[in-house]
């Protein structure tokens, strides 16, 4: 008996592992890319496909984009990065799939990570779906005219001192 239930066992665990679809589940999320390199401000764009594996339409599920800092001590807000992280997607065939396109705008300089997770709708408690992770690599930029502010930095001494001498002739043209 003991001999039968380790077989079983066995057996189990032999099957799980041939059958990776059913242990990953009907649906895959793949991206075009995994490294992006980009300055910071720049806009860039991925595309992330769902693919439906199961036997049957894959309805009420919602794609969202997860913005993350791959080194600790930068602070990440997801919605400086994207303003439509949440997509509600049409119901996707059987063996079909469908692919979004996700914007995103450098906002920290540093590693930052992407990801697409796909949940159902219902909120029922399941492990979501999840993508392999983009690694966006954003330099830092360094500029001397930050925001357009050196003409103004400039400009003004330059017009007060004009505005002085102006005055200053003025009133040495009335003394004579």
């Amino acid at each position: 008996m003991i001999v039968t239930g380790r077989f079983a066992i066995a057996a189990v665990i032999a099957l799980l592992a041939a059958t990776p679809a059913a242990a990953a589940g009907p649906l895959s999320v793949s991206v075009d890319r995994t490294q992006v390199t980009t300055r910071l401000g720049h806009t860039f764009a991925f595309h992330s496909t769902i693919a439906n594996h199961g036997t049957s339409p894959a309805a009420g599920l919602i794609a969202h984009l997860n913005v993350l800092s791959l080194r600790g001590g930068v602070y990440v807000d997801p919605e400086d990065w994207s303003s439509h992280r949440t997509r509600y997607l049409r119901p996707i065939p059987a063996g079909g799939s469908t692919t979004i396109t996700w914007r995103i705008k450098a906002v920290n300089a540093g590693s930052i990570g992407v990801y697409v997770a796909v949940l159902p709708a219902s909120g029922a408690p399941v492990t979501p779906t999840t993508g392999p992770t983009l690694r966006i690599s954003i330099a830092d930029r360094k500029s001397l005219n930050s925001g357009g502010v050196v003409p103004l930095a400039l400009g003004m001494p330059a017009l007060l001192v004009a505005l002085l001498l102006a005055v200053r002739i003025a009133r040495l043209r009335r003394v004579r």
